[in-house]
């Protein structure tokens, strides 16, 4: 019975994740979307958590646990996956226009610069960047997270896998 608290649990947050996404934009929100699932997900285990202990007798909170955890890794994967992938963004450019294709000087031309805005509005937004006229470069903030990044990118043996060009 606490397998099906935990998949209870999962169901909660599978319909508070994206209720939560809909909400901060139509409210305009400053949380991130990451912010906003690890808020669905503490949310959704500490009902699950509560649901559990009222009306299942002997409730084995590892077994629930175990569930819920793995579900919601799973959903945070494929929500990382299709968040912001520039690739998916490409394919969809190319699938949305009427005869299906787009010479490479058009991709380049229309939808990298917009890719390209957003991700160092992104990078600003969270002062990790700042420009100076032309020119972008890292704060202090910035140089901090990247060297905790590179650091973790060594630890984990993450480097030039053909998915990702890292360079050392």
């Amino acid at each position: 019975m606490s397998y099906v608290v935990g998949l209870i649990a999962v169901l909660a947050f599978a319909v508070l994740s994206p209720a939560l996404q809909l909400m901060a934009r139509a409210f305009a929100w400053s949380l991130s979307s990451v912010m906003l699932l690890a808020i669905a997900a503490v949310v959704s285990h500490g009902f699950g958590v509560m649901l559990g202990m009222l009306v299942v007798p002997q409730f084995q909170y590892w077994d629930a646990a175990s569930i819920f955890g793995f579900c919601v890794m799973a959903y945070v994967f494929a929500f990382g996956a299709v968040f912001k992938s520039v690739s998916l963004d490409i394919l969809l450019g190319l699938v949305d226009r009427p005869e299906g294709s787009a010479p490479l000087v058009e991709i380049l031309e229309r939808q990298v610069p917009d890719l390209f805005e957003g991700r160092i509005r992104t990078l600003m937004d969270g002062d990790l960047v700042e420009q100076t006229g032309a020119h972008f470069a890292p704060t202090a903030a910035g140089r901090n997270m990247a060297g905790r990044i590179g650091r973790l990118r060594q630890t984990f043996g993450i480097g030039d896998t053909g998915l990702y060009d890292f360079s050392d």
